[in-house]
């Protein structure tokens, strides 16, 4: 008998998910079969949850996540993007695409561009492609996916987010360019924005600046790194912007008007990395002439290329102790409470929910 696969779809905008077992099928060539540890529910899950974003139903959702190889097919290379050996047991996380290098349009630069991207948590269900989401049990990991062995003592709940907000977060360092002694102003206090502060700081910012309208995310920031705190309310808390000379800002809020203050109070040669804004809204206004007359550099960031990825990796790896990245799960439910966790965080805005498969996973 054929093992089995629980996975809960998705069907359409604030509807509960259902829950559906399947035989997990003979893996293809290239592919590796995973047991999901543990899941985060990431906001793009939520925004699709609310039908703020359009994806292909039936799905399943999520793509935060971390597991264990249960099986790799006979012809994988039976190794990770480091040259080191996967064999079933070990823990791994992978890139939430997996993107084919022989298409017409691969760069390697953007593979997350390429027009023949298989992108986990975002595709529909059908008889010959399921197990592609991580609110499940397994996943089947396809050809051309970037895969990283990760130690085992590394908790799961923050090894979950490496592979989007930590990785997308690795993706605007790399955009902004050099941060060792640079003032740095990241606007927008979720996941993201934590993450980034944390890299500024390791990257040896002079000033790190966190800005939000939540006076509660702003505390959190001083724990990651931030050296000072802007409270948006009104624009008279912004008076720091113009005392210091701002050479980095980095956009995790999609905010326009946080997008175009940070903008406006950037410094000569200063650059701007917009990742938030990836939802429909007015459109953000720019003063073209203080671009020119400073030299501005303004760069939009989707997702991440490789390099970012195994970036976040190693920085996870090294400093997931050094800050507080467990506490940001602030609720943990087992995957067969996933209604209520995605109640839970639609109503309390968590930094994120955590989504374990079974007890011993728990808190890990």
């Amino acid at each position: 008998m054929k093992k089995r696969a629980t996975y809960y779809a998705f069907s359409g905008a604030n509807t509960a998910l259902t829950e559906v077992t399947t035989p997990i099928p003979t893996l293809h060539d290239g592919e590796i079969l995973v047991n999901i540890s543990y899941t985060t529910l990431c906001g793009s899950d939520l925004h699709t949850y609310c039908g703020l974003r359009n994806e292909p139903c039936p799905t399943i959702l999520g793509h935060e996540i971390v597991g264990t190889i249960a099986e790799i097919s006979a012809r994988h290379s039976g190794l990770d993007v480091q040259g080191n050996k996967l064999q079933a047991g070990d823990l791994i996380t992978w890139t939430v695409f997996a993107s084919d290098p022989n298409s017409a349009n691969y760069q390697p630069d953007t593979p997350q561009k390429n027009d023949r991207l298989y992108k986990y948590g975002h595709r529909k269900i059908t008889e010959q492609d399921e197990l592609h989401g991580g609110l499940a049990t397994h996943i089947i990991l396809r050809p051309h996916t970037c895969i990283r062995l990760l130690p085992k003592a590394i908790s799961l709940r923050v090894a979950a987010t490496i592979n989007c907000a930590v990785a997308t977060s690795a993706g605007a360092i790399r955009l902004a360019g050099t941060i060792a002694g640079k003032n740095v102003h990241v606007a927008g206090i979720g996941l993201l924005g934590l993450v980034t502060i944390a890299m500024c700081k390791e990257l040896g910012a002079s000033n790190i600046i966190a800005s939000d309208v939540n006076p509660a995310r702003l505390e959190m920031a001083k724990h990651f790194g931030a050296s000072h705190t802007i409270y948006l309310s009104e624009r008279e808390n912004c008076a720091l912007l113009q005392a210091i000379t701002i050479d980095r800002f980095i956009d995790m809020s999609g905010s326009p008007d946080a997008m175009e203050l940070g903008i406006e109070t950037l410094g000569l040669h200063g650059r701007a990395i917009l990742v938030g804004a990836v939802f429909h809204q007015r459109p953000t206004k720019i003063d073209a002439e203080q671009v020119i007359r400073k030299m501005l550099c303004i760069k939009g960031l989707h997702n991440y290329n490789y390099t970012d990825f195994s970036f976040a990796v190693d920085f996870i790896i090294n400093n997931w102790r050094k800050y507080p990245f467990e506490s940001l799960v602030e609720r943990e439910f087992p995957l067969d409470e996933v209604n209520a966790a995605i109640d839970y965080a639609l109503t309390h805005k968590p930094i994120r929910a955590g989504i374990y498969m079974d007890s011993s996973t728990a808190k890990r």
